[in-house]
């Protein structure tokens, strides 16, 4: 049971991962590991809904363009023409699959399509406000009960395995990627699983960050793994934070849809004067990385805890047939939405950077695909359009599993088990919670939503420490499924310094005191080993 063998090996079980494994699972056997269990993640999270150019008044250019807007002059146009093309086809897909889209008997598609920042027309399909559990759970019947698809709950990958460490293969010289060591964190046992393929998509990595709207499970793992073993990263500079994640102390993480601004919510200072006219034309349906910074600028301003979210002049029928779960979760709290405004802070929220792929998904190394929040595609330039990250994951997942199905199979060699023989169980595993708390609390000081030279070259030197005792710790002891966690998200903080300190402008999600300007040249910032 310590070694196991697929067709394709799938790290992860958001939307990526399981539209992926829904799409090979016919002629394929396909391997699919979770840290958690199997609905955990950020997709089931996700609140709003899918972008799509559905109604008589859209069209696919109308998105592009406000796709393209938001993405501050650094979106691969060939990418977005083509992810914002396939909506249509993506929603069909998963109507297909059976998932319920709130209907709406007076509009032309039959759904209710909602409008969130950004957007110039109401063009996001959702169910309720809890979209991404309601596509999750349709989508995870389907892979639970197919014969095909094994699923690992528990697991927490620790690298790639990749042939240049084993000895030379003759056959195949190219340097290519046969599997990955796991850890089943219900056993400490290392697994070795070997594939054909295996595929990132482990969401993104804003648990780096303090406050976040992220789940646990959100420590970057699949772009610290693909660094590791070779693989270039785009853009990681460009963190995006969600104007609001609400503030209160029992709400770990709890996510204010962009739909309630959509829906005509106002923010609004202490006192109950609104702000955001002050700070764009489009008020509070800016695009998220102006209204963050609105809000940012106001707390700081005023000495504020955080600014509210008021929707209260909707009638409490609309608010809970519209809202449901952020009624109830509010309500839960001692917060009627219907007649108090809601405390909201920002929070970082979405992985606009990482591995860099092609147009099917495919990284620098062979036999390695990145899809979903991992990968870097290109789709979001320097800010992502609301809705468009679940869209993303369905219309890779679907080019991805294509090109594998077109490949030919290949020999794969034994790979060797992991190696424990030389290591000890750790002696301080307060270490590992000492320096979890220190990174994300310097990475929120000083690589937020307003940064300068000098808050990064602090996180860079408190990095440069950090990984030294990881790194110590990791060669000395028996892995532990924080430790991995640590690791990788010190790896990906690193990456995401250093690209802020290679921008010397602001654009998108990156504002520098330093560089306030916008260059006239757009360049994507790509890292390589």
């Amino acid at each position: 049971m310590q070694h196991l063998y697929f067709d394709t090996l799938i790290i992860g079980t958001g939307l990526a991962g399981f539209t992926l494994a829904l799409n090979l699972a016919r002629t394929q056997k396909i391997g699919l590991i979770t840290k958690q269990s199997f609905l955990d993640g950020a997709s089931s999270r996700a609140q709003g809904g899918i972008a799509a150019a559905l109604s008589k008044d859209d069209s696919s250019s109308k998105h592009i363009r406000d796709t393209l807007n938001a993405g501050a002059g650094l979106c691969n146009e060939a990418t977005v023409n083509h992810v914002i093309e396939n909506g249509p086809q993506a929603i069909e897909w998963l109507i297909e699959q059976g998932v319920s889209f709130t209907r709406d008997g007076n509009s032309d598609t039959g759904y209710h399509l909602t409008q969130e920042g950004g957007h110039g027309i109401r063009r996001v399909i959702h169910t309720g406000d809890a979209t991404g559990k309601a596509v999750q759970q349709t989508l995870g019947e389907k892979i639970h009960q197919h014969p095909n698809i094994t699923i690992l709950e528990h697991h927490i990958a620790i690298d790639l395995i990749t042939s240049d460490k084993l000895p030379h293969d003759s056959e195949h010289p190219t340097k290519r990627c046969l599997g990955a060591y796991v850890l089943d964190k219900k056993n400490d046992k290392v697994r070795t699983i070997t594939a054909q393929n295996t595929i990132l998509a482990t969401g993104g990595a804003s648990k780096v960050y303090l406050y976040t709207t992220n789940p646990d499970t959100a420590t970057g793992d699949g772009i610290a793994m693909g660094w590791r073993a070779g693989c270039r990263v785009a853009n990681m500079e460009f963190i995006q934070f969600h104007p609001t994640c609400l503030y209160h102390p029992h709400a770990k993480s709890f996510l204010i849809s962009e739909a309630i601004r959509g829906e005509g919510g106002l923010l609004k200072l202490p006192n109950g004067k609104c702000f955001m006219s002050k700070h764009d034309d489009r008020a509070e349906l800016a695009s998220r990385d102006v209204v963050a910074r609105a809000i940012d600028f106001e707390m700081k301003k005023r000495g504020l805890d955080c600014v509210y979210l008021d929707i209260t002049h909707k009638p409490a029928n609309f608010l809970k047939s519209h809202f449901p779960n952020i009624y109830s979760k509010c309500l839960e709290l001692g917060i009627d939405i219907s007649k108090q405004p809601i405390p909201v802070v920002p929070a970082a929220h979405y992985t606009c950077g990482g591995i860099l792929t092609d147009k099917n998904g495919k990284t620098d190394l062979k036999n390695l695909y990145a899809i979903g929040e991992t990968a870097h595609t290109g789709l979001h330039g320097a800010n992502r359009l609301a809705s468009n990250s679940l869209l993303e994951c369905i219309v890779f997942a679907q080019a991805a599993a294509k090109d594998i199905i077109n490949q030919s199979p290949i020999s794969t060699p034994e790979l060797p088990v992991w190696d424990e023989s030389r290591v000890t169980n750790a002696d301080e595993e307060v270490v590992i919670s000492h320096n979890w708390d220190e990174l994300r609390r310097f990475m929120w000081s000083y690589v937020g939503i307003v940064r300068t030279t000098k808050r990064l070259q602090r996180a860079q030197r408190r990095i440069e420490l950090l990984r030294e005792e990881i790194d110590e710790y990791y060669a000395n002891f028996r892995v532990t499924s924080d430790l991995l966690e640590l690791r990788n998200l010190v790896d990906t903080a690193d990456l995401i310094v250093k690209s802020a300190k290679l921008r010397h402008e602001s654009r998108g999600l990156h504002f520098s005191l330093d560089y306030p300007e916008i260059s006239q040249q757009a360049k994507d910032t790509i890292l390589e080993r």
